[in-house]
């Protein structure tokens, strides 16, 4: 583990200076937004029935967790089942339902989700507290312990609730969220028991309490958390997973850390609560630890599929450039957390960098975690496996399947942006929204086939003619960057020659940010065009990486491709990718749900039929998107293609 550390300053008051706001745009809403795309629309209907039934099913028939709740209720001294943290998994699954139930309306679904609700509030003790591992049979050691999750089962409480309550207009989960953050504010804060929880998800909780209510205590209390870091207030404390301050982001307070350290799912929401109590507040030591951080891992600790943890023995980070390939840990919910960060990031400073890195997690890390059937999952996303990688119908500790569904159904919350200055596009994904510029309504809809071609076509209506500015994001990709930094990058780094028209014409822009903007008097009818070659990509790493020394990745628009055996007659591993390789893409309807294939020749080693010698063949090779790897059983899969002979390994 890295040590960069710094000196401790402990602060002995907590005070609350906020300046003015400092997001450059908000996002919108998910419930405002109506996705049509054909590449995720099917994967938000899949989540709707197959993976929410799969969660319902295991949340309430296979294990424990819905039996806890009732146990609270009836108060009859029943023992606990499971594991101290499984509340957090009814929540996000019920914060999956509801975002699901705006994009695919099911009354049975409401029906269950209220059936939940009814049973979480009765297991709400008279003070606010709810916990169903202390309730039953533990109360007198509740908030003893630092480590148990008890803030964390409660941060996704507060997520789920604030969902419910947008999608359906229900009080009831709020109240009960309301009710716990008060009994939380209640016990800890300025002038009461200090608190550094072992798993940060509080924090970005009550900011969305915050927004909801506009009661600005759950903000200060957001940022009272974060101060409580790194000034060695968890001494004395019993941590039964907690092997140094590091693993937790507790060596020095947040403003001042530099470097990304321990547990990738905990600092990912950390640093997304973070951000959102920098861009409320104007803090600019948060702003700037924001940022320094980031680059940190972005530059050093970052795969190229988005995917961020490598090491499995803390579930987190390792030394920079640590970036092993089948032991890769690049565990689910940690892609799912960049994705809430980077955005995080977008708001916070309007540079469409951000965006250029949730979407390689989104489309890559993130979506590799869940089967395109929708009832298998990876816990962890490896970039290399031998055959032995497969996905599961659930985990013991099954914080994966909730949390993908929850971030696939809310997909609507990261496509648009709006101020009272334009309009910003950030992916290009089918859609339709309506945007305020003032007191005019502006509907936009979107239309295109991304990520297997660039064309896209955005309808500019405002109910009357309107001067604003629209912001459309130009991915890295697309000017020769393969990621912000040197981390990765393309052999050929010439930026692709991508075009925009209005009403097929060209049109003045400007770029700033990696946005080219277009700024003018829009008229209904009015529709840019926006075409994005699709090239195949050669990508390399820094030398500081060992494990893709001599190796390349291949990448086409935002999605990072793998080789897999069920393609290539059950080997993945036996193949030379040649410099001069040239690539002939094609769109399979029938393949994996449909999926644009890479194929080139490569020389591959093969055993002779006496088993005595190897030989080399030249063979057709097809590559995948990585995202759909090992949805037809175990086999072998590389992302990272050997350029030489010593890297290659043969089937016998």
């Amino acid at each position: 583990m890295r040590a960069k550390f710094l000196t401790v300053i402990l602060v002995s008051a907590f005070t609350v200076s906020f300046a003015q706001p400092k997001r450059q745009f908000e996002p919108v809403n998910f419930s405002q937004v109506n996705i049509t795309d054909s590449f995720w629309k099917p994967t938000l209907d899949k989540v709707a029935t197959t993976t929410l039934q799969a969660c319902i099913y295991q949340t309430e028939v296979k294990t424990p967790r819905i039996r806890n709740f009732e146990k609270v209720a009836r108060g009859k001294n029943e023992k606990h089942e499971g594991i101290f943290y499984d509340d957090s998994d009814v929540f996000k699954a019920l914060e999956a339902i509801a975002y699901s139930l705006k994009n695919h309306p099911n009354p049975e679904l409401e029906k269950k989700a209220d059936e939940w609700i009814d049973k979480i509030a009765a297991a709400q003790l008279p003070d606010g507290y709810i916990n169903t591992y202390y309730s039953l049979g533990r109360l007198d050691e509740r908030w003893s312990d630092m480590s148990m999750h008890e803030d964390y089962n409660g941060g996704h409480l507060i997520e789920a609730a604030v969902a419910y309550y947008q999608v359906t207009g229900k009080r009831k989960l709020l109240d009960v969220a309301i009710k716990f953050a008060d009994h939380f504010d209640s016990q800890f804060g300025p002038g009461k028991k200090h608190w550094v929880t072992g798993h940060q998800e509080l924090e970005l909780a009550l900011v969305k309490l915050y927004n909801t209510t506009k009661d600005k205590k759950y903000l200060d209390l957001s940022y009272w958390l974060l101060e409580e870091r790194g000034h060695k207030y968890a001494k004395g404390y019993t941590w039964t997973d907690w092997r140094d301050t590091a693993y937790a982001q507790d060596v020095v307070p947040v403003r001042e850390q530099t470097e990304i350290t321990g547990h990738a799912v905990r600092a990912m929401y950390m640093y997304t609560g973070a951000a959102d109590v920098a861009a409320l507040s104007g803090d600019e030591g948060y702003m700037k630890a924001m940022k320094t951080v980031w680059e940190d891992v972005v530059y050093r600790n970052l795969y190229v599929t988005g995917g961020i943890g490598s090491s499995g023995s803390n579930e987190g980070f390792g030394t920079d450039y640590e970036l092993p390939n089948e032991q890769a840990y690049c565990e689910t919910c940690a892609s799912v957390g960049m994705v809430y960060w980077n955005q995080r990031m977008n708001l916070l400073t309007g540079d469409s960098k951000f965006i250029d890195v949730l979407e390689r997690s989104l489309y890559n890390g993130a979506r590799d975690g869940l089967s395109l059937n929708g009832d298998r999952f990876f816990y962890g996303n490896p970039l290399a496996s031998d055959g032995r990688h497969n996905r599961r119908e659930w985990f013991g500790t099954a914080c994966c399947p909730a949390n993908i569904a929850r971030l696939v159904s809310s997909l609507g919350d990261y496509i648009y942006g709006f101020s009272d200055k334009g309009i910003w596009v950030n992916l290009y994904i089918g859609s339709n929204t309506t945007a305020k510029m003032g007191k005019n309504d502006v509907p936009v809809t979107m239309e295109t086939n991304y990520p297997w071609d660039g064309k896209i076509k955005i309808a500019v209506n405002p109910k009357s003619k309107s001067k604003f500015a629209m912001n459309l994001r130009i991915p890295g990709w697309a000017q020769g960057e393969a990621v912000p930094g040197d981390l990765f990058v393309f052999e050929n780094k010439s930026k692709t020659n991508f075009t925009i028209t209005l009403n097929g014409k060209p049109v003045a822009y400007k770029m700033e940010n990696g946005y080219a903007i277009i700024e003018r008097d829009w008229k209904k009818g009015d529709v840019i065009e926006l075409n994005l070659p699709m090239e195949v990509k050669r990508i390399v790493s820094r030398p500081e990486v060992k494990q893709d020394m001599d190796r390349v990745a291949l990448q086409r628009g935002p999605l990072v491709y793998c080789v897999e055996g069920a393609d290539n007659n059950d080997q993945a591993w036996n193949l030379i990718l040649p410099d001069q390789a040239t690539f002939q893409t094609s769109y399979q309807k029938d393949l994996l749900e449909g999926i644009t294939t890479i194929q080139f020749d490569a020389p591959t080693l093969q055993i002779t039929k006496d088993g005595q010698s190897v030989k080399t063949e030249i063979k057709k090779i097809t590559a995948i998107p990585y995202y759909a790897w090992c949805n037809r059983g175990q086999n072998q899969m590389q992302v990272w293609l050997p350029r030489k002979i010593q890297d290659v390994k043969i089937n016998r």
